[in-house]
Formats: structure tokens, sequence, C-alpha cells
């Protein structure tokens, strides 16, 4: 085994690196200050709202189920305790997306409510030997997989989650650690669950559309007392995936919420979140005949030619099965300590167990059988790389916070302080072929499932056992220094224990060496531990021109230990995971604007930002070993504009550029560049609504994604890369009465053909989805 060794180095601050110059952010500002005269630039800012006040609104939202929806997008204040100011002075890109907009867009899942966020998306679709399913997101040059929570809470694994629980989502890029934790450098992703609140309402859709899509959902909320209500969320899906053969996502869910205590001091709420999914995952298309394809073999140059297969093609079998069920059990307490001061404690505990079976597959040389040139009705590829996966995930996490407005010393401040006591647990059964059984080989051009024989495959004695357990303590405070200066200021101390133990086959690629034991035989792989203090902070400095106004500069440091995405320690050398490493470190530099316009309706947004990761694992290529002295850098503009402009129109709008590569190491894109796989260069996306006089509403959006290169792994006439891509949506809803609307959604309104994601190898890809439809009838009462 290759010897690893930690070669410590001193990191050079991003703004001694800083090349991006201030001209952007100047025009900016340039921009939106004549802007804000026509708003009215006071020369003071108002009162303050109390912690109390502020925790109350936080709750608002929740009463919008009686509320036609009518483009109310712009959201100010982030649910958590931990964020203090509304967006406007908030020194970091926040963007969130409401449940208005993923109700007009008719958006089921994360994923697809991300769309609203720029350059934040599935566009990685895994290696050979771990094909991804669910919420594989990318955001800002880096897996965000990880950071995924709900309410605040880490939500762990790879499933795809529906938002039909969900009353807004959180999006807060730059490093997210001083706020949650571990996470990814690119930021966190929160969803905000629905609560139960004083409003009597009931509300329910149905919808059907393309590949039979079936869905209903109901939100039924109800007052049992003065202070106490009754809210119940419930939701049904059947049917297929548009432009894909035999793929399927049927799932069902149920979520209860039960409050106590509403409008007074003390509220208790209590939450139950129940998903079971039974879906046949995709395995992606062959990448044969796209642009950038070549022969895999130089003896067969004919498939330099060969035709792109039909991008509904399915390479799976009848078998291939995607399970989940996810348990979430919530209490949460918040209690007002006068009128300046408020307590929220929330306990957790969640559990998702998810198995599948995926048929992916590589077509390269050995396995693309041609054996007519002349005849590709007589090509096929092997069947060759059954997924595997059998994990349970657990969670049991207890988070107090405390919110204070006080003054002192002519300084106001917004002080956020609390702890939190997390226990994370993983499990996971290995599964195999057993035998010498094997699926028959997929006809390139015109695969059958059913023709695909049958799989002996079971347990094969491999598992794994990780437990976390982390202690975190953190303390924020934004001081105001009269009507115009603010320090925003957070720090976070974690202390964290993981251990991990696996078994595995021996013999195999990654399986420990067999010695004496026959092949095939199960030994321990990996029996490994790891602790340590994880210390973050931020820094922001605000300035108010006026009221309806801010410009920022702010600096994060965030880190992330060995096994933090998915708690599993590795011993291999090459391996950030290998908990003879340091932490990863992200340390991001952000200077931006924000202007609130049209009577406080709409929110422009504009910064400059860069992120350097350090601590990354490299070869060293002399003497082979490994050492901590990588870096990867991303940077680049981010622009911004939600809310309204007028009564009736609506706008949700978001430009990102990405210069995202490596600074330190190894190349880690096939073309060989420096640049950051799965990271588009440009991307944007908007979304408009428009009341007409007569009650109907009318929508439209579109969507940008830049060229992405694909990641690289020695794989021979693959693409190295996916084109851009431009793709329109469109939707209208027509009131019939009072109580009842049509809704139609057409999404891909051009027909546009496109790769979504490309896997590591390059040999398969998730086609984008063509032109599809879904028509929803909403009822409320």
């Amino acid at each position: 085994m290759t010897s690893i060794k930690s070669r410590k180095h001193t990191a050079v601050s991003p703004l001694a690196q800083t090349t991006l110059g201030l001209a952007a952010l100047a025009s900016s500002v340039a921009l939106a200050l004549p802007l804000s005269a026509t708003a009215g630039a006071l020369p003071g800012v108002a009162d303050a709202p109390t912690a109390a006040q502020r925790a109350k609104a936080r709750n608002l939202p929740a009463t919008k189920v009686e509320a036609d929806a009518n483009g109310d997008y712009k959201v100010d204040m982030q649910d958590s305790l931990k964020f203090t100011q509304p967006i406007l002075d908030t020194t970091q890109t926040v963007s969130i997306i409401s449940k208005e907009i993923i109700t007009e867009q008719a958006a089921t899942t994360l994923t697809e409510a991300l769309r609203n966020s720029a350059g934040v998306g599935t566009f990685y679709a895994g290696e050979n030997g771990n094909t991804s399913t669910g919420d594989t997101v990318y955001m800002r040059g880096f897996d965000s997989s990880g950071s995924i929570f709900v309410d605040g809470v880490r939500d762990m694994g790879s499933i795809s989650r529906d938002v039909f629980n969900v009353e807004q989502i959180e999006v807060t890029k730059g490093p997210a650690s001083t706020d949650y934790g571990r996470t990814a450098p690119s930021g966190s992703i929160n969803l905000v669950t629905k609560h139960a609140h004083l409003g009597k309402a009931v509300s329910a859709a149905v919808s059907y559309g393309s590949a039979a899509r079936k869905r209903v959902t109901a939100d039924w909320n109800q007052p049992l007392s003065d202070s106490a209500a009754l809210r119940l969320n419930v939701m049904g899906q059947d049917g297929g995936v548009p432009g894909r053969d035999h793929v399927e996502q049927t799932r069902w869910g149920v979520a209860p919420s039960l409050a106590f205590g509403l409008g007074t001091p003390t509220r208790v709420t209590l939450d139950f979140l129940h998903v079971k999914q039974d879906n046949i995952p995709d395995g992606g298309v062959f990448t044969i005949g796209l642009p950038g394809y070549s022969s895999p073999d130089p003896e067969r140059p004919w498939l330099n030619d060969a035709a792109p297969v039909d991008p509904s093609n399915f390479y799976g079998t009848l078998d291939d099965h995607d399970d989940v069920r996810a348990d979430m059990a919530t209490v949460r307490i918040d209690h007002d300590l006068g009128d300046n001061a408020t307590l929220r404690n929330i306990t957790r505990w969640g559990k998702t167990t998810q198995d599948y079976l995926l048929t992916s597959f590589m077509g390269n040389a050995s396995r693309l059988d041609t054996p007519d040139a002349s005849d590709p009705a007589g090509w096929t590829v092997a069947r060759s790389n059954p997924n595997f996966k059998d994990q349970t995930n657990r969670i049991l996490t207890n988070q107090t916070t405390v919110n204070a407005n006080f003054t002192g010393a002519d300084v106001e401040h917004d002080l956020s302080a609390g702890l939190e006591l997390t226990r994370e647990k993983v499990e996971s059964r290995g599964q195999a072929v057993i035998g010498d059984s094997a699926w028959l080989p997929a006809d390139v051009y015109h695969p059958q499932p059913g023709q695909a024989g049958h799989l002996d495959y079971g347990h094969n004695g491999a598992d794994g056992h990780g437990t976390t357990t982390t202690k975190a303590v953190y303390l924020f405070d934004t001081l105001k220094f009269g009507t115009q200066w603010q320090l925003n200021a957070g720090l976070r101390l974690d202390r964290y224990d993981t251990d991990y133990a696996a078994s595995a086959v021996c013999g195999g690629r990654r399986g420990p060496a067999c010695g004496d034991n026959p092949d095939g035989t199960v030994l321990p792989s990996v029996n490994a531990s790891d602790s340590g203090s994880l210390f973050s902070w931020k820094l922001g400095l605000l300035y108010k021109p006026a009221e309806n106004g801010s410009v920022y500069a702010n600096v994060a440091l965030g880190q992330e230990p060995p096994g933090g995405n998915a708690l599993v320690l590795s011993d291999r050398p090459n391996s950030v995971d290998n908990p003879v490493f340091d932490p990863q470190q992200a340390r991001t530099t952000e200077l931006g604007t924000k202007w609130q316009l049209a009577g406080d309706r709409l929110l422009l947004t504009a910064a400059i930002y860069r992120t350097v990761v350090s601590n990354q694992v490299v070869q060293d290529p002399v003497d082979q070993q490994y050492y901590q002295v990588g870096k990867k850098r991303v940077q680049g503009v981010e622009l911004a504009a939600v809310g309204k402009l007028t009564d009736n129109w609506s706008l949700s709008a978001g430009y990102t550029t990405m210069d995202a590569s490596v600074v330190k190491g190894s190349a880690v894109s096939e073309d060989g560049s420096s640049d950051l796989a799965y990271t588009p260069d440009a991307a944007f996306t908007a979304w408009t609504t428009w009341r007409l006089p007569f009650g109907l509403l009318v929508g439209a959006g579109a969507r940008y994604n830049g060229e992405m290169k694909r990641g690289s792994d020695g794989a021979i006439g693959t693409p190295d890369h996916v084109e851009a891509y431009w793709v329109a949506d469109a939707m209208a809803s027509l009131p019939l009465g009072e109580r009842v609307n049509l809704q139609l959604n057409i999404n891909n309104l051009f027909d546009k053909d496109y790769v979504a994601a490309i896997n590591k190898s390059g040999y398969r890809y998730t086609p984008g989805t063509p032109r599809s439809f879904m028509l929803s009838a909403n009822v409320r009462f």
C-alpha cells in the first residue's frame, strides 16, 4: 500500500489572491442607488423588530394556505433563529424558493424546485460502480448532497425528497459550517416544513400528466382551540418519467403536525413525516453517437460514425428497484423570554432506509459487441454492472437556540447562541451476484428489460457500521452602530467522534487481500476512528446607504472532516475520508449589495465571490506519496431578482458565473484542463407570472446551463463534456369560481434535446426531460 503523509502548509488568504475586480460591484451599486431613490431613500433605519417579533414573523408563511397563489415569491427571513437579520441585511448570498413558486411550477421533488437557483442541479450521474440516485446536487463546483437539512437538521441518504410538506427551500451559498456544522464548501440547502397554525384552511390538488403521472395532495389545517391546531399533509403519486421508458416514480407520504400554545409565550409543535417510495431507478442512456464520442476500439473505426440511441431507451432490467422508507419525528418548543428574547428547542429522530438494485453498464471495447459493422441492429452492450445498496441512516439530535436583542454601550446587539447534541448512525449490508448468474446483454438501439434473463443476488456477508457523535456550540451577533453600519459575526465549535468498521469480500477491486483465505472470503476491511474539533467562523461588514439597501463584505471559513459527508471512513491512501488526514477547509470571500424596490416588494442582489478549498489530497509525482497540499477554487458573479414588479407581475430570476478550477493538484476533468467537472461555466434561471384582469394567471420560465466538463477515469472514446442548453417552460392557471382553478404546466416548451447529467466515465448520460404536460385541479375550502 502506498504510504500516506501529511505535509502542512500555510494557506494563502483569498483576499490576497483575489483577481476579480470591484467594477461589477461598483456598477451594481451605481445602478441600484438611483432606483432606490424612487423607493424613498430614508436618512435613517426604522426601529428593528424584537427577537420575539422576528420569531413570529418566521411563522407567517404558514398562514398563506387560504390565499390564492399570486406570485408572492419574496421571503424576507430565514426560518432558523441563527439568522437574526432579514435577507436584505444578511452578508451572504441566500436564495429562498417559496411554496408559491413550487406550486406554480408543479414541482414535486427537491431537484425540480432547485431549478430556481442558478447553477444548482443534479449534473452528475455517478461512477460506473456507484451510480447516483436521488438528490445528487452540485453547487458552486462541489457535491452538496451531504449538505441537505430539514428545519436545520441534517437529512442523510441518497434519496429523492418530495416537497409536498415543504413551506420554503433556503439555499445558502458559500461555507455554511458556522450555521450547520460540517457542510460542503459550496453551501447548504434547508427545507422548511409546514406546521400547524390557527388559520382554518383545506386545500387539495389532483394532477395528471405525461408518462401517465398521477398525483394527489391535500393540506388540511384545523384549529382545535384558541391556542391549538392540527395540520395534516398527505401525498400520493404514481406514474412514469416523461421521455424515459420503464422508469417509474411511485410514492406516498403523510405528515401530521400538532401545535399547542399558539399565540402564547410558550408554543409546542409535534411533527411527523412518513414517506414510502417504490421506484424503478434510471441507470442512464448509452452515449454512443453523441458529440465527442469515438470508437473505444481502433479496430472498429465504424463506431466513430455510429448513430445516437433513442434517449427514451432503458438499459435496466425488471429486477431494478429503488425502495425507500423515510420517517422523521420532531418536537419543537418555542418560548418567549420577555419581549426581546426567544428560546427554541428542537428534538429530532429520523430514520431512512434505502434498498436498490440499479443496472448500469460500461460501453468499453470489451463490453460493446458489434459483430456486423453494417448492421447496428445486432450490436449489444453487456449488462455487467449491477449496483446494489442496502443502507439505513439514523439521526437523533437536540438543538437549543436562544435569540436576544439588547443595547449596550450605544451598540445594538442581535444575539443568537446555542448548543447542539447529535448522534448519527449508518448501517450497510453488502449485496452481490450469487454464483455464475448474469444478465443477458442489451441491444444497443432497442434494449428490452424483459429479455435480460434472471440474476441471482443476495447478501454476501459484507457490511459496514458507522457512528458519529457531535457536540457543538455556536454564537452569532449582529452589532449595529447607529443606523448605517452593522458587523455580523459568527463562530461555531464542533467536537466530533467517528467510529467506522466494515467487512468486504476479499480479492475484489477494493476488498482486502485474501492471504491464505479462498477468494470471496468476507474479511474485515476497515476499522477506523477519527475525532477532533472543527472551528468555523464568518465575519461580515454591512453598510446601509438607505433603509432599503445594503452593501457588504463577508469572509467565512468552513470545514469538513474525514467521513463527514456520509459517515464512512476509508483506508485508501488517496481518500480524503482516511482518518490520517486533516479536515478539508473552505474559505469564501464575498462582496455584494442588496436593494428592496417597488415598495419593498422586489429584492435585487448582486455579489462577487471566491471560494478556495484547501487540504485536498494529491499524489506527489516523484515519491508517489499522498499529501494534503491540493487546492481548488471557484469564483464568479451572482445576480438575482425576486418579488413583485407590480400587483399583477411577479418575477424570480438568477444568473451566475462559475470559474471553477484546480489551483494545485492533478487535473480532474477528462479534457486535461484545470476545470472542475459537473460545473457549468454560467447558468441562468427565470420564472415570471402575470395575472390578467379576468383572473387568468399565465407564467413562463427559462433555464440555461453552460458547458460542463466530466470527470476523468481513463475511459476511451467517451464525450469529455456536455454542451450548453436552454430550456423554456410555461403555465396557465384559470379560476373556476372562488375555490377551484385549473392549472396547466408545459415543461421544455420547445422540446429541446439536451444532456442533463453525465457519469464519470462518460459511458452513460441522463437525457433532459422532453416536452411534457401536467394538468392540475386545485381546490380550496
